[in-house]
């Protein structure tokens, strides 16, 4: 028998996540037996029980057996594979050319100006953003709600600008993303070694915070292209 890939594994689990998500289960623990998961389900309860099993083994929801009934939950691991769908069908009926993320302005640690000023780089970024960026970057907190759209923008087909060995050290592959922000044309860019998931680092020719008047804890819309 062939073994199901995990992208059919979690095709089988949407469905059952979906439902305990919608009974409160995202915030917190809900009642349900197996048979009235089998019902929401329109499967049998021994279908349902054994359905509940593999979604604790696969850590995609935790469960409190109390005196007489079952408690459940979803992981961080349930809720994520969730977002994930959600991003999808977002991509498929809401998104067409550009994704509109919502962050905060942010001090960073200075790496990116150390980084920006790298020949091996700068001539990259302005032979293929079309502009030669100013030394530095903005820094833009994402809040956990506007996380799912920098999922979505990491799936869209970036502009690579390659990594290089200088002095002894080498400088990993970075990512570009061409975007706008307040009409002014400016670039997302992710580095492949980035620790960061949610702060975008953005480039841009002009000093944007001079030229926007923001300062930190300013909320700024960074619309960021698909295609």
């Amino acid at each position: 028998m062939m073994e199901m890939t995990q992208a059919e594994g979690d095709e089988k689990f949407i469905l059952a996540l979906r439902r305990i998500a919608l009974m409160g289960g995202m915030h917190d623990y809900v009642v349900i037996s197996s048979r009235e998961l089998g019902e929401l389900l329109a499967m049998s309860q021994q279908s349902a029980s054994k359905r509940i099993l593999e979604l604790l083994d696969a850590e995609l929801i935790s469960r409190d057996l109390g005196a007489r009934r079952q408690r459940i939950r979803l992981t961080q691991k349930g809720i994520d594979l969730l977002r994930k769908e959600y991003t999808e069908y977002q991509r498929i009926f809401e998104m067409r050319d550009e994704v509109v993320i919502k962050g905060i302005v942010v001090t960073g640690m200075g790496e990116g100006q150390y980084y920006v000023t790298q020949p091996g780089y700068q001539e990259q970024f302005t032979e293929k953003l079309g502009f030669t960026p100013y030394e530095g970057t903005l820094n833009v907190k994402v809040p956990a709600s506007e996380l799912h759209k920098v999922q979505t923008m990491k799936k869209a087909k970036p502009i690579v600008v390659r990594g290089f060995e200088r002095n002894g050290r080498t400088f990993g592959d970075v990512e570009c993303h061409k975007a706008t922000i307040q009409n002014i044309e400016c670039a997302v860019v992710v580095p492949t070694r980035s620790h960061y998931d949610d702060v975008l680092e953005i480039l841009c020719k002009y000093h944007l915070r001079r030229t926007l008047s923001i300062n930190d804890g300013d909320e700024v819309e960074v619309r960021v292209s698909l295609v």
